[in-house]
């Protein structure tokens, strides 16, 4: 079973174990420490609290940087500078860029502006952000652990074995909780599946 966080003697312990975003979120804030971001950025938090680092809020830094906008976007237009958010705005300035009528950010743009805040880059630009959207540029990749949940279920799915429940994804989700709360992989198997459908259905 998942111990408690105040148990947990390390961060290679901890990273055993699934914690759901507002899980971290209440590990950070129950230890004072900046409690806000992606679950990536959240568990950046807790590996420097386990080696002796505390990341504290920083609040007042953060409201300056929501308040910053910029009339004009353009493609030399510093995401930081902007105040860049994945919001209509810049949903509709991209649309213009690329001409997709339905256009949306994908994962790689996601996970690189939140590591271009992070990191303070002011030279990173929407023009950046644009070529990471059409694969010429490498900046951040996305964290694939975060859908793990997902995957399980999309696998479990269509594992020909589970349609003898009626409700295969309360059957999922019973199966995954097994899963996260032990230092088992974090992923679905038909062996898994054998070893513990009598008790999941």
């Amino acid at each position: 079973m998942r111990p408690e966080f105040d148990s947990i003697k390390d961060y290679e312990e901890f990273s055993k174990y699934y914690w759901y975003r507002d899980e971290l979120i209440k590990i950070c804030k129950n230890h004072g420490l900046r409690a806000y971001g992606s679950k990536i950025e959240l568990n950046k938090v807790i590996a420097a609290y386990f080696s002796g680092e505390k990341i504290l809020p920083d609040n007042t830094k953060r409201a300056r940087a929501q308040k910053r906008t910029v009339s004009e976007l353009t493609l030399h237009t510093g995401l930081i500078e902007c105040g860049f958010t994945f919001g209509n705005r810049f949903r509709e300035f991209f649309r213009q860029q690329t001409g997709e009528e339905k256009f949306k950010f994908n994962v790689d743009m996601v996970a690189t502006a939140k590591a271009v805040k992070e990191s303070g880059d002011k030279s990173f630009t929407l023009g950046d952000l644009l070529d990471v959207y059409y694969g010429k540029r490498t900046y951040a990749t996305y964290d694939k652990s975060a859908l793990q949940w997902n995957r399980f279920v999309k696998d479990f799915c269509a594992d020909e074995a589970t349609k003898i429940y009626g409700e295969r994804l309360k059957a999922a989700a019973a199966l995954w909780k097994i899963v996260r709360e032990s230092d088992m992989k974090k992923e679905y198997t038909h062996e898994l599946f054998e070893q513990y459908k009598g008790i999941i259905g």
